[in-house]
């Protein structure tokens, strides 16, 4: 069966990580006892494997695609890179898909946790990306009535006054120099690499990143269990990781101001759609997140490769070689040698995020064809 040039859909890649949650993925896909355990993620079209204190051998993180054979995705990319990802990515990236994207269920507040720039990655030989992130909230628990997250110090520790927190874990000290984040249904918050972070409890988002698993983990417990120190530091030591962090102060009106990615309209699609930008190039050069609303039929223009995820609404979808019905947290990929594609929305519309990987022109000269 012919792939390129048809919008593909991804067999659930669930993904082993140390905090509890994946209640609400369980139901998403149809399993008779939804439940929290540490499989809280569904790694959506990935190409990047992850890293666990265990290595599962079948390539734990690697999507898989439903059609045809079902290939992993990263093997599909490398059959036609050039129908799937265009000439020029190609060129930049090879076949490589340098965007990582997630359903990340949370049942407790994450490990307050920092990620390296991509300069930083390079500077120390850690891999050609950092881990800038996106947060896209779609929904919260019942329970859970006050949702927050953490990004950036509001008081920050001195060096040494952070080192020695980390070191005995006082947790109250370390949970003393941040605000709470209050979020809701529908917003988006970027966060730099370098910005320690944490997401609170009962939060159902997209998580979209730079293609990596590098974290600096300066909380050691969660959950009821206990990182192991090769988990923590990337593999090097404290010291050397307090180096990841951006110290400067971020007051909470500042971190709402500076980081929350408020819709601004970008284009109108054929026939009743509207398309909104919510992270762009001139902000993160990384990747870019763009958010589709549908009121009517319309027509979805673009012949550049992506991955969406209907966040509500239902509909169907129509790339001229077949419809398929799709409803929230639907997840596929569009190839770049698909140029347009049929929208049809439901009674209540549709809304699709858009998840972009960099722009050809913003590669990096040891980015380039990665293996």
């Amino acid at each position: 069966m012919e792939l390129s040039g048809r919008i593909l859909t991804f067999q659930p890649e669930r993904v082993w990580r140390s905090y509890p949650g994946g209640a609400t993925l369980d139901r998403l896909q149809g399993k008779s006892n939804p439940r929290d355990d540490h499989w809280p993620e569904d790694w959506v079209g990935s190409t990047t494997e992850a890293v666990n204190p265990v290595k599962r051998p079948d390539g734990e993180g690697l999507a898989r695609v439903v059609e045809g054979d079902q290939p992993r995705f990263r093997d599909l990319l490398a059959r036609d890179p050039v129908a799937f990802l265009g000439k020029d990515h190609t060129g930049a990236y090879g076949a490589n898909l340098p965007v990582l994207v997630k359903l990340l269920d949370s049942a407790i507040r994450l490990h307050f946790q920092a990620h390296p720039t991509a300069e930083f990655a390079r500077r120390h030989k850690l891999g050609p990306s950092g881990k800038a992130e996106a947060y896209h909230i779609l929904a919260m628990r019942p329970e859970i009535k006050d949702p927050y997250i953490y990004i950036g110090f509001q008081r920050p520790p001195s060096r040494a006054e952070f080192k020695r927190m980390i070191e005995e874990q006082d947790i109250a000290a370390i949970e003393a120099c941040f605000d709470r984040i209050p979020v809701k249904v529908g917003e988006t918050y970027f966060i730099p690499g370098g910005r320690p972070h944490a997401i609170g409890p009962g939060i159902l988002m997209v998580e979209v990143m730079e293609p990596s698993d590098l974290a600096v983990r300066f909380e050691f417990e969660r959950g009821g269990y206990v990182l192991p120190e090769s988990a923590r530091f990337m593999q090097r030591d404290l010291d050397f990781c307090l180096d990841v962090f951006d110290y400067d102060p971020l007051p909470l009106e500042q971190a709402i101001a500076r980081y929350r990615c408020n819709p601004l309209a970008r284009r109108e699609w054929s026939g009743g759609g509207h398309q909104f930008s919510l992270l762009e190039k001139d902000r993160n050069p990384r990747f870019t997140l763009r958010q589709s609303t549908f009121t009517r039929n319309a027509v979805w223009e673009g012949a550049q490769a992506f991955i969406g995820i209907v966040t509500s609404g239902t509909g169907v979808i129509d790339d001229s070689q077949g419809q398929r019905a799709v409803g929230p947290y639907d997840r596929f990929f569009c190839p770049a040698d698909l140029e347009k594609f049929q929208i049809e929305p439901g009674p209540d519309g549709l809304t699709l995020l858009e998840c972009y990987p960099p722009a050809p022109e913003d590669s990096l000269a040891d980015f380039k064809h990665p293996g």
